[in-house]
């Protein structure tokens, strides 16, 4: 750009050049501003060659609302010169409106020899435009110019004529036609991949959902039907407390509340008591109602009171005690579940010879009194 080289002053300048403001240097060296038309009086007018009205399309013609570049082409200009460009604020010519302000454009630079300085050929201008047909005379261009020895002169480009055209038409033949619609132009594989691509993934997505939901569900269903009988459970548990590592006073407590926490859960289950949630004497008061062997009955009851001590009044229980901890609750839950095969077994023979036989008295005038079903657990046992 030529603001890099020449200190160009854009101040607004009328053709007439009467009271604007233009750069002047006081006797200080200072810039300072003073009535341009001191200034043009003050300096002779030089006419010169070299306006410009070149259009920036490429064209044979100019049209409606092409725009062109209306200005001047300057050569030589010394280093360090100032212009003043005209301003078009106010209307530039009847029928022609500019698009663009003044734009200086630097051509060609020459260096100087010797000390002597650069000079440069420039290009200025404005981007006009005319949007009905007809034929203009553009205003002449006048410019306002301060040499770096701080003469000051204006210098006048002579004006040029803009003929502006329209497509003609052909009244013979023109018909007018309805405004056409959008063109639909066919749909592309290419275009249509990302889209097959998205559905794809998502199809995927949904299949491998499915695929997760029903994996898991049926572990849980498959593990939920292959859960072990409450007596498979309980004995698993009671047999990590065998053996006399966990008979020290420092671990009695753990011992007898892993094996009492064990009967509970299998009560629970096996029973329908919520023994995890009652006292041993709750626990036993609703266990008297089931059909638990007498010795039995009283053993479990033993081992839970003992456990209570240990739990909560710090005794000390001695190793014959505890030896008989595991074995203890290993026949009770043989024994209960034993007694819970032989009553369905029980069960199925008297459905199987209901209709056939008549069962005989009992000496108690029942066909199975509970007192007959306690004496033959007890034998079992």
């Amino acid at each position: 750009m030529i603001l890099k080289y020449i200190p160009v002053f854009l101040a607004a300048v009328a053709l007439s050049a009467v009271s604007l403001p233009a750069m002047a240097s006081d006797n200080t060296g200072n810039a300072v501003e003073e009535p341009v038309e001191k200034a043009v009086m003050a300096a002779g007018r030089i006419d010169m060659d070299g306006v410009i009205l070149e259009p920036l399309q490429e064209r044979d013609s100019v049209l409606i609302a092409d725009q062109l570049l209306y200005g001047f082409v300057l050569d030589d200009v010394e280093e360090g010169t100032a212009f003043a460009f005209p301003d078009y604020s106010d209307g530039f010519c009847e029928g022609v409106e500019i698009v663009s302000p003044w734009k200086v454009d630097t051509l060609e630079v020459h260096k100087g020899r010797k000390g002597r300085p650069s000079t440069f050929d420039i290009r200025a201008g404005v981007t006009v435009a005319s949007f009905d047909e007809g034929r203009y005379e553009l205003p002449p261009v006048a410019v306002l110019r301060r040499t770096p020895a701080g003469v000051t002169d204006t210098v006048f480009f002579g004006n040029r004529t803009l003929e502006v055209c329209t497509m003609p038409v052909d009244t013979a033949t023109f018909r007018i036609h309805d405004i056409k619609g959008q063109i639909r132009y066919p749909l592309t594989f290419k275009e249509l991949l990302p889209y097959i691509g998205i559905a794809a993934l998502l199809a995927g997505l949904i299949v491998l959902a499915v695929w997760l939901i029903r994996r898991f569900t049926g572990k849980a269903a498959e593990a939920a039907m292959r859960k072990d009988p409450p007596h498979i459970v309980a004995l698993r548990k009671l047999d990590r407390f065998r053996g006399s590592t966990l008979w020290v006073p420092d671990k009695q407590k753990a011992f007898y509340s892993g094996v009492t926490d064990a009967l509970r859960e299998y009560m629970m289950s096996r029973y329908g008591i919520s023994a995890l949630e009652k006292t041993t004497a709750e626990i036993f008061r609703e266990l008297s109602d089931k059909d638990v062997p007498d010795g039995l009955y009283q053993e479990m009851k033993d081992l839970f009171e003992r456990a209570d001590f240990v739990k909560f009044a710090k005794y000390v229980a001695s190793d014959e005690e505890n030896a008989g901890v595991v074995p203890s609750a290993v026949r009770f839950v043989t024994a209960t579940y034993q007694q819970e095969v032989d009553s369905a077994a029980q069960s199925g023979t008297e459905e199987d010879g209901h209709a056939g036989s008549v069962p005989e008295p009992q000496p108690d005038g029942g066909v199975g009194s509970k007192e007959e079903k306690k004496r033959r657990n007890r034998d079992v046992f």
